[in-house]
C-alpha cells in the first residue's frame, strides 16, 4: 500500500523520511462577515467582506528512519523558509495550497524504534488552486477563455505591444511597452521583472478584471498577443 506525502516548496518532504495521514486536509475556509443587528427587528443582517479567512493545515506525520537525524533535518528546513509557499499533498494530486510553517513540532518517539509521530502545521491561503491553473494561455487575436471552476479567477496577463486588451468588458490600455507588460490582476500592480509600468497603464474600470466561471471574452485592439495565466482556485 503506497503511503501519502507532501512537497513544499518544491522538496519532497520524504527526503526527511515523513510520510502523512488524513486529518483536516479536506476543510474548508470560513467566509469572514459582519452581523447587524437592527433594534426592533428579529435576527441579524449579514454584511460579507467578499473574502475568506486563512486555514491551518494539518498533517498528522511520522518519521519511520532515523528519526533523530531526518526531524532535526526536517525542522531546520520549515523554519528556513519565509512567507507563503507551494504546499501539495498526495490526497490532492492535482491542486496545491500557498503556505507557511506555522511553527512548533512536538515529536514522540517510539521507544523500541528509531521513528516517530508528530503533527505537521501550516497557515494556508484559504484557495486549493489548481496546478493546470498554472499553465499558460496564448493569444494572438480575440477569443475566449474558459473558466472551469465556480469561483472568478485574478489571473495574470502578460501583454505584448501596445493598445487595448479587454477582458470581459474591462480595457486596458497600454501606452509604452518595451516588448511586454505584466498585470497582476491579484496584487493589481503593472510591471516587466521588478520595474513598475503602473505609469504606462490605464484601466476604464477601478477593478482590475478577472476570469469568472465559464466563458471569458478576450479582445484586442492594437496589442499583438497576450499569455495569461489564469490562476484556476476552488475550495
Amino acid at each position: 500500500m503506497s503511503r501519502n506525502y507532501i512537497t513544499f516548496d518544491n522538496t519532497d518532504l520524504r527526503d526527511f523520511g515523513l510520510y502523512i495521514s488524513g486529518s483536516n486536509v479536506f476543510n474548508a475556509p470560513e467566509r469572514a462577515y459582519n452581523e447587524i443587528t437592527i433594534p426592533g427587528r428579529n435576527g441579524t443582517l449579514l454584511g460579507s467582506e467578499k473574502r475568506l479567512e486563512n486555514i491551518p493545515v494539518v498533517y498528522p506525520s511520522f518519521i519511520y528512519t532515523n528519526f533523530k537525524v531526518n526531524c532535526a533535518g526536517l525542522r531546520s528546513f520549515l523554519l528556513s523558509k519565509v512567507g507563503y509557499k507551494k504546499l501539495i499533498d498526495t490526497y490532492h494530486p492535482t491542486e496545491y495550497r500557498l503556505g507557511f510553517y506555522a511553527g512548533g513540532l512536538d515529536a514522540e518517539m517510539t521507544s523500541k524504534l528509531d521513528a516517530g509521530q508528530f503533527d505537521l502545521t501550516f497557515n494556508c491561503k484559504p484557495q486549493r488552486f489548481l496546478l493546470s491553473g498554472d499553465t499558460p494561455v496564448t493569444l494572438t487575436a480575440s477569443g475566449t477563455v474558459n473558466n472551469p471552476t465556480l469561483f472568478d479567477a485574478q489571473p495574470l496577463i502578460r501583454v505584448y505591444g501596445t493598445g487595448d486588451i479587454t477582458v470581459n468588458g474591462v480595457t486596458i490600455t497600454i501606452s509604452e511597452a518595451d516588448g511586454y507588460t505584466d498585470i497582476d490582476c491579484e496584487i493589481m500592480e503593472c510591471y516587466k521583472g521588478n520595474a513598475l509600468k503602473n505609469y504606462a497603464v490605464s484601466l476604464d474600470s477601478v477593478d482590475f478584471p478577472v476570469l469568472s466561471p465559464g466563458d471569458n471574452t478576450i479582445g484586442f485592439d492594437g496589442v499583438t498577443s497576450a499569455v495569461i495565466t489564469p490562476r484556476w482556485w476552488t475550495l
